[in-house]
């Protein structure tokens, strides 16, 4: 028993570990030996190594500081067994010393570093989006691929071609110089998006949330505001994301279940991230150059500041997605502008607006559409025809937590029909090629 004890300890270190050092593992190994593969390679050898060393000789102090050394003992052993001439061993040489200050002294941060190079503008942002993924978020080739509506060998091959682009074309790894920041800051903030995206809402799999990977967002976009405090969307993004955040021990269940927001018990929302998120979004706002991330900050900040969900300013919140519609005219946005619109001028109005979603299919595959409609259905009473639509929902579910809310909304409204009967479908996935937030009402 006491062995298994230990078993499971060794194993819930290593998995801390990979959602917590992955990145930065892989990014130091990309700053000292200039090759992505390798880097990856040799980080996934480093945590291999961990798990089948740990339970020997226990979990090191710094898990952090042992998984590196042990990647880039593993690059000197694979450039040295590589070598060709004395110019491959010396570089083997080199790694072996302890790293020289960063000359990059205004960010001495390599996972920055990391997010500046992936989001060079000589790449497609698609490219940029899926690397990212990959070396900042460590999700695997099959996770990106679901993510994105693709096969997986046809996602290998994307990562191949851009790490070949990033090597062929000489794109350096750093921070660029200031002058050269706004040509590249909308991906940087993009991409910092969508990484806190896969964390608070996961694209597929039992959990609805990874909490890590979104406080990884968050500490990435503070570095950056920090880096670029004259840009008020950096500002307003940190505010969006720290506000989003804030809900984050409240949106599941202890039994797994999705909370809806009406439902959160907001005396355990994050009071000083609230706080901190509103200051910050006030201060970018106060520079009078609004943009998306400012104005999906101020969204939040409507919910976050929101007493009771009876409270909630639902008039100015469809305001706001009517002015974030000019900023990104997408179908998401349309649907969130739709749930705002019927909780503030009641269902006919948001359904009417989601049937004309509908009609369009611009999101033909995406839970959320038919949950919003079936909701709508709901409360008009319309009950037949919201099971049938609660049904669809659920049959697109990404995420063992909604599919879970949704079962629970298919008894409410057949309550013939057990949960048991219900049955789980391997789900697909929401797109990760655009911005997205789930719309922030009752489904």
């Amino acid at each position: 028993m006491e062995e298994h004890g230990q078993d499971d300890a060794v194993e819930a270190a290593v998995a801390r570990a990979f959602r917590e050092e992955w990145s930065l593992v892989v990014a130091t190994l990309i700053r000292v030996t200039g090759d992505w593969d390798l880097a990856e390679e040799c980080a996934q050898d480093a945590f291999t190594l961990a798990v089948r060393t740990w339970p020997r000789d226990g979990i090191p102090a710094k898990p952090g500081a042992w998984l590196t050394t042990a990647a880039r003992n593993r690059a000197v052993d694979r450039i040295r067994r590589d070598a060709v001439g004395a110019g491959k061993l010396r570089e083997a040489a080199r790694m072996i010393v302890p790293d020289e200050p960063p000359t990059d002294t205004t960010v001495p941060d390599d996972r920055l570093r990391l997010i500046f190079t992936c989001c060079h503008p000589a790449l497609a942002v698609e490219a940029q989006v899926a690397l990212a993924l990959r070396t900042l978020a460590g999700l695997s080739t099959a996770e990106i691929a679901r993510a994105f509506l693709v096969p997986e060998a046809t996602m290998s091959q994307r990562l191949v071609r851009v790490k070949r682009k990033i090597r062929s074309a000489g794109i350096p790894y750093r921070v660029p110089p200031a002058h050269l920041l706004p040509e590249r800051t909308a991906a940087v903030l993009g991409v910092l998006y969508l990484l806190f995206n896969e964390g608070y809402t996961a694209s597929a799999g039992p959990d609805l949330q990874r909490p890590d990977l979104a406080a990884e967002a968050i500490r990435l976009a503070r570095v950056l505001a920090h880096l670029m405090p004259d840009e008020p969307e950096a500002t307003g993004l940190l505010a969006l994301l720290l506000l989003q955040h804030a809900r984050r021990a409240t949106r599941v269940a202890e039994d797994g279940e999705l909370v809806p927001l009406e439902e959160q018990d907001r005396g355990r929302w994050d009071a000083a991230a609230i706080t901190e998120g509103t200051t910050l979004l006030e201060a970018a706002l106060r520079r009078r150059s609004p943009g998306p991330y400012q104005v999906q900050a101020a969204i939040a900040a409507c919910h976050a500041t929101a007493a009771h969900a009876a409270d909630t300013d639902w008039a100015q919140i469809a305001g706001l997605y009517r002015e974030l519609r000019r900023h990104l005219p997408t179908p998401v946005v349309e649907l969130n502008h739709a749930v705002a619109a019927g909780m503030a001028y009641g269902p006919g109005t948001g359904l009417a607006l989601a049937d004309e979603l509908t009609a369009r299919g611009t999101l033909a595959g995406y839970h959320l559409l038919p949950a919003t409609r079936a909701d709508f259905l709901r409360r008009l009473g319309r009950t037949a025809e919201a099971h049938a639509t609660y049904t669809e929902a659920f049959d697109l579910a990404p995420t063992a937590a909604e599919r879970s809310y949704l079962r629970r909304r298919l008894a409410e409204t057949s309550p013939e029909i057990s949960r048991a009967e219900v049955s789980v479908p391997a789900p697909p996935v929401r797109r990760l090629d655009e911005p997205t937030r789930e719309p922030e009402g009752p489904r």
